[in-house]
């Protein structure tokens, strides 16, 4: 299976979702927990993502454990949005936290829980019909308890260094959606989880609004530092464009611009 390209504009707004990079500190390297989307998701069925899904209305109402005490606009100054409303903002902590336990049964510590980058799907998605505003976040793994997909939304759950998840879908054997393997490259440069959290606690999360647009018969998503980007400044190591080809998502130097 490959991640198809889709060649529709969408006018709709972007969807509020949430997304975990639940890590872990492994014997050899830092790791980060995957879910394999069930292959009849609408929404980059067969990918290997990280725990997420859309914001629901309830999560803006959701009591949420560790954090209730926190002052209004605290969750939308922490995500770097002040003018986001108290419901939504809140609401994308609480999605984060609801759709990890959901889709791999872990019960993350919502005070560990930390913004690292907010992702906005443009008029021309490229992998989805659909537009999302999502935030990503990051959190340690909790020790006591063990990630089990639920048979239902996903179909696997796997620990994996940010090296070798890209070295996998170099050789085939995983796919990633353009948000993922990005990501993933931004955390083959940290450490561990405390890097990790210190980094994203020390800085606003990261806006990235890909910028679409086709060469040489071939869709091209460019980031920012981009020649082709609207923002000149990159804002993360490595490649800053990725191309459609080969049925997948590449950046030009191959596996060895992934790994840096």
């Amino acid at each position: 299976m490959a991640i198809e390209l889709l060649l529709d504009t969408v006018d709709s707004a972007p969807i509020d979702s949430a997304t975990v990079m639940v890590l872990r500190d492994g014997v050899r390297a830092l790791e980060v927990l995957m879910v394999r989307r069930h292959g009849d998701s609408g929404v980059l069925g067969g990918a290997h993502v990280f725990p997420g899904g859309k914001l629901d209305e309830a999560d803006g109402r959701a009591n949420i454990e560790g954090l209730s005490d926190r002052a209004s606009g605290w969750f939308a100054q922490i995500l770097g949005e002040p003018v986001l409303p108290e419901a939504v903002a809140r609401g994308l902590f609480a999605a984060a936290l609801r759709e990890t336990q959901e889709e791999c049964g872990l019960a993350l510590d919502a005070r560990a829980l930390w913004p690292w980058s907010r992702w906005i799907t443009p008029r021309q998605p490229s992998v989805t019909r659909k537009r999302f505003d999502t935030r990503f976040f990051v959190a340690p793994a909790p020790h006591d308890q063990e990630a089990v997909h639920d048979a239902f939304e996903a179909t696997e759950a796997v620990w994996v260094s940010p090296r070798d998840a890209l070295e996998r879908y170099w050789e085939g054997q995983i796919d990633l959606a353009p948000p993922q393997i990005m990501s993933l490259v931004q955390l083959t440069h940290v450490s561990g989880v405390a890097e990790a959290l210190s980094m994203a606690r020390a800085r606003l999360p990261l806006l990235v609004e890909p910028h679409p647009f086709d060469e040489g018969g071939e869709r091209v998503i460019c980031y920012p530092g981009d020649p082709r980007h609207p923002l000149s400044e990159p804002v993360w190591p490595g490649p800053t464009r990725l191309r459609y080809r080969n049925r997948r998502f590449e950046p030009d130097g191959g596996l060895a611009a992934l790994l840096g």
